[in-house]
């Protein structure tokens, strides 16, 4: 069980003679995942992930690192002690090569990539918070827009790159608030300083996939994902986090806009289609493109739902309404992925009930100083089981 553990965690163990024990233990958990997945694809692949010290980037790496990849990060440090925590206890940064390094500087960037040689990249690294653009308008547009410069910059230099997946948001579209979702054929024109940024994200991707990669040698997707949650993450402003804290400390949740509508999802789901469109682009250049990757009608909620699910789950905590005049934040948000399940045949697995309760089990787990290495493995097993 030892050897399961570390194959699990440093995802660099090749299956021999000796270590039959556990190849006859475990074999077909990994031959399910691959089954299910079709992601064998990933075993031995070069992956660089930027951002990889974030919520998300966490998760990724960990998912990659299950999949056998070899994987190299390019991130800061997370900006929290909290976040630290999660990057060390997860078990991830001890099975990749971690490059701590700012996507601003074009530099150290392009060196990293000469290290890693990738031949997938994931570009996760953003100023991710709403309010946080309104308080560093320029650090927010130099981070999310040159640093997606910089990344395809590297990329265009690159002789190993051959999948690229933008990730950004659900909140580049022009939103006009109405009550069916936006398709990707909508106007983008995000509102605050992090939607427009992340749209200019994806202008700038656009025009390097048509100035540059029209010759097809790297496919290049965006992918706008809805709002995430799960365990790991502890950033501000954010209403799963807020609710998290709040538990801890035995306070009443508050909650600054509970009638806002959004499309909420467990972080695994926009996990999962990122590989996928990986993948599936790598070897079929026409899927390239841009996806919306977001749950279902019925896991579209209000931020007040929401957090009473959380108080459902959580026990013993209320929530009360503390809405206040504040930097102007979309009401009403939804997406229509439709694109994405007709071409890749991709499904939501976990509606947002089961998506709360395996959020509430790791925050427990954290605080009990349970092992956090092992229940984010196992969660993603259940995940990719279900």
């Amino acid at each position: 069980s030892k050897c399961y553990l570390w194959m699990v965690i440093c995802a660099r163990h090749v299956l021999t003679e000796s270590c039959a024990v556990c190849c006859k233990a475990y074999g077909n958990i990994f031959k399910e995942i691959f089954m299910v997945l079709n992601l064998d694809f990933y075993r031995g692949k070069n992956v660089l992930v930027t951002g990889h010290t974030g919520f998300k980037g966490i998760w990724l790496c960990k998912l990659l690192e299950l999949l056998g990849a070899n994987v190299t990060g390019y991130a800061l440090p997370s900006p929290t002690e909290e976040g630290k925590k999660v990057f060390q206890q997860s078990g991830t940064e001890a099975g990749m090569n971690s490059i701590i390094g700012d996507v601003r500087d074009l530099t150290a960037l392009q060196e990293a990539f000469a290290e890693a040689q990738p031949e997938i990249v994931f570009h996760l690294f953003s100023q991710p918070i709403v309010l946080e653009s309104y308080r560093t308008p320029v650090e927010t547009y130099s981070t999310n827009v040159m640093g997606t410069v910089n990344v395809l910059e590297c990329i265009r230099q690159s002789n190993s790159v051959k999948s690229f997946v933008n990730i950004t948001t659900d909140k580049v579209y022009e939103n006009k608030e109405w009550p069916w979702g936006y398709r990707e054929n909508e106007p983008l024109d995000g509102f605050d300083p992090y939607s427009n940024s992340k749209s200019c994200s994806e202008l700038v991707t656009h025009s390097y996939q048509k100035s540059f990669f029209a010759d097809g040698r790297v496919a290049i997707s965006t992918a706008r994902a809805g709002n995430v949650i799960g365990g790991g993450d502890f950033s501000p402003n954010r209403i799963i986090p807020d609710c998290i804290r709040a538990a801890y400390a035995g306070e009443n949740i508050e909650v600054r806009n509970p009638n806002s509508i959004r499309p909420y999802q467990h972080v695994l789901e926009p996990l999962y289609a990122y590989l996928l469109i990986a993948e599936k682009q790598y070897t079929d250049g026409n899927l390239a493109g841009w996806y919306n990757v977001g749950p279902d009608e019925c896991d579209c909620l209000t931020t007040g739902e929401l957090t009473e699910l959380f108080c459902q789950c959580w026990g013993d905590i209320k929530w009360q309404d503390v809405s206040v005049d504040a930097p102007h934040e979309a009401r009403f948000l939804k997406l229509d992925c439709s694109k994405l399940k007709a071409a890749m045949g991709w499904q939501p697995k976990w509606h947002i009930e089961e998506a709360v309760a395996k959020t509430v089990a790791w925050a427990k787990a954290w605080q009990n100083n349970d092992n956090i290495s092992l229940l984010m493995e196992k969660q993603i097993r259940e995940f990719l089981e279900d």
